[in-house]
Order: C-alpha cells, then sequence, then structure tokens
C-alpha cells in the first residue's frame, strides 16, 4: 500500500499545524518547510477545511490553523477522507477487473484482511500520539527540510 501525495501533504500540514498551534500559519510557511508546490497545498488546504480540520482566518494578518484539538483528530478517519480508493490489486475494483482467475482467487480475501488490518492500526492513531515530544523530553525531534520520514 503506498499513499498518494494528497494524502502524504495533507498529513504534512496537519502535523505543521499541531506544532505551531502558538500562531497562525501561512501556506506558504509549510510549502517552505516541506520543500513543496504551494499550488497543490492550497488544493489540500481546502479539502481540509471542507472535512472540519483546519480552519483558515481571512485578511492581512490571517492564516491556518487547527479546527480540532490533535487529540481528537483519527488518523484513520485522515486517510480514508484523502486516499480516492484502496484497491491494491486490481479485484478490488469490480468495474475494471479482467482478471481471468478473480472467481476463484483466495489471495484476494489475504489481501483485505491485509488492508483492514493497515486501517485499524491508523484507527487507533491521532494527530497527538504523531506529535514530537514536548520540549525538554528525552527525545526531541527536529524536522528538516527535504529530510525522509
Amino acid at each position: 500500500m503506498r499513499l498518494t501525495t494528497f494524502t502524504d501533504y495533507s498529513l504534512r500540514t496537519l502535523l505543521f499545524l499541531s506544532a505551531h498551534r502558538d500562531r497562525l500559519v501561512t501556506i506558504q510557511d509549510i510549502a517552505d518547510t516541506h520543500a513543496i508546490s504551494k499550488n497543490h497545498l492550497m488544493k489540500v488546504v481546502y479539502q481540509l477545511g471542507l472535512a472540519g480540520l483546519v480552519e483558515t482566518v481571512r485578511g492581512r494578518n490571517g492564516g491556518l490553523r487547527l479546527a480540532k484539538e490533535p487529540k481528537d483528530i483519527n488518523i484513520g478517519a485522515v486517510i480514508r477522507s484523502t486516499e480516492s480508493d484502496f484497491y491494491v490489486a486490481e479485484c478490488f475494483d469490480r468495474a475494471h477487473d479482467t482478471c481471468a482467475i478473480t472467481p476463484d482467487c483466495v489471495l484476494k480475501h489475504s489481501l483485505h484482511d491485509a488492508m483492514e488490518a493497515f486501517l485499524a492500526v491508523l484507527d487507533k492513531q491521532t494527530l497527538q500520539d504523531l506529535l514530537p515530544p514536548a520540549k525538554g523530553s528525552a527525545r526531541p525531534i527536529k524536522l528538516q527540510r527535504g529530510a525522509a520520514a
């Protein structure tokens, strides 16, 4: 399973907003930190706003902030709302399935169970769980531009 870039950027945006709760954040702030397109982020933020996860404040000193507490944002729900499908194999999409062995295939059941297990793990996570430890904790994490996760 590979998450789309849209989901990746959505999670990065939510994490960035969580880490900067003390101020309003601009799309440019997020784009600069993660070296991603501001135009693409605008689409991401718009969808996160429609989902009730991000609030926008208009005006000269405007910006973005989380619409909910990080503990109230479920990662499984975020991923379900940002992914267009969970078709890990052709047979998951009945409308476009041309595989000759689909009627007798046992593998699709294992793949389905694996996908359900993947989502079950994410359903146990909130945005709060993904935040770096507070300052002064044993293991601080610093986000670096272009760093791989």
